[in-house]
């Protein structure tokens, strides 16, 4: 595997590169990196691609724009395009994990002609909301607290999360697992809460995070704050406002989806709403005991599917 420094859509992009062959884009989610994919780029050249993962913008190696504006879904999607562009791609699978899974799903919509197939990991598609989103989540939260509520001023969730980032990384890595072993009430805590608050401290870490792996997570946030991945969650009524052409737009390329059984975002979106809007998904899985790290915590689960699925691509190129 190599690590390396591209240029994509006016900024630098760190990219993690392994094998040779049609080329899959994998897109990470918050507050990740490249080093999400630690288990597939190896799996996924041995099998004759050329794999290819980002730190996406405002991550890890690649730049961070200081205006929240920048980081809206067609700067993001416009990205992706980037990385094929600087790798000479006409066209790739895209695969994309939480945040990533949006970015993958607007790329099929937004540029067909570049993305042939796309495979999301813990995020549905939905289709576009009826009204702007803050909205809704507002109307969901009533008076609990909301994560993505607590995230969209400026400045408040970034010190609260670099405060001691390793002991950030630690206990929402756990919290939001398979693993975790609390009654999952930490989540409905009153709306003055922060995020943080309640959140369990692991007395061990999941087999699957070793301590490599959190002094990989505790370096890059600890250099680069929180604040790139922060922005993202700042754009999601820029993003409803820039996009009325997707009301009711399909997904029309082959799709996978996957997810674990114990993943929250389940609770909050309906993942049966793809059967009509994604009509060629080729496959719904759902792994029994798995929390939101999807491909961190079941490797094997996930390599296996995302292989049968890219295998089965016509011309596989």
């Amino acid at each position: 595997m190599e690590l390396r420094t591209i240029s994509s859509n006016g900024i630098r992009m760190r990219i993690a590169e392994q094998g040779s062959g049609p080329l899959v884009l994998l897109l990470h989610g918050f507050p990740e990196s490249w080093y999400s994919w630690r288990h597939q780029l190896p799996a996924l050249a041995a099998a004759g691609f050329h794999v290819v993962a980002p730190d996406q913008r405002g991550y890890g190696g690649s730049d961070a724009p200081p205006a929240i504006e920048e980081y809206d879904i067609f700067h993001l999607v416009d990205d992706a395009v980037g990385v094929l562009d600087a790798l000479g791609e006409k066209r790739a699978v895209v695969v994309g994990h939480d945040w990533g899974a949006p970015v993958a799903w607007h790329c099929a919509l937004l540029r067909p002609e570049r993305f042939r197939a796309v495979a999301a990991l813990s995020v549905p598609y939905v289709g576009r909301a009826p009204a702007p989103p803050t909205q809704l989540f507002r109307m969901m939260a009533g008076d609990r607290f909301f994560y993505i509520l607590y995230f969209q001023q400026p400045g408040v969730a970034e010190r609260e999360l670099e405060s001691d980032v390793r002991s950030t990384m630690r206990r929402f890595l756990y919290a939001a697992s398979g693993d975790v072993t609390e009654p999952a009430d930490f989540w409905q805590k009153p709306k003055e809460a922060t995020f943080l608050e309640g959140l369990p401290e692991p007395k061990t870490l999941p087999g699957w995070l070793t301590g490599a792996d959190l002094d990989y997570f505790t370096a890059e946030f600890s250099r680069t704050g929180f604040r790139g991945g922060l922005n993202w969650y700042r754009n999601f009524d820029r993003n409803w406002e820039l996009t009325p052409q997707l009301d009711g737009a399909k997904v029309t390329q082959p799709a996978l989806f996957i997810a674990g059984e114990r993943d929250g975002v389940l609770a909050m979106v309906p993942v049966d709403a793809m059967r009509d809007l994604v009509p060629d998904l080729r496959r719904l899985l759902l792994i029994p005991g798995c929390g939101h790290w999807t491909q961190q915590e079941r490797p094997a689960e996930v390599n296996a599917a995302l292989l049968e699925f890219l295998k089965g691509l016509e011309g596989s190129a």
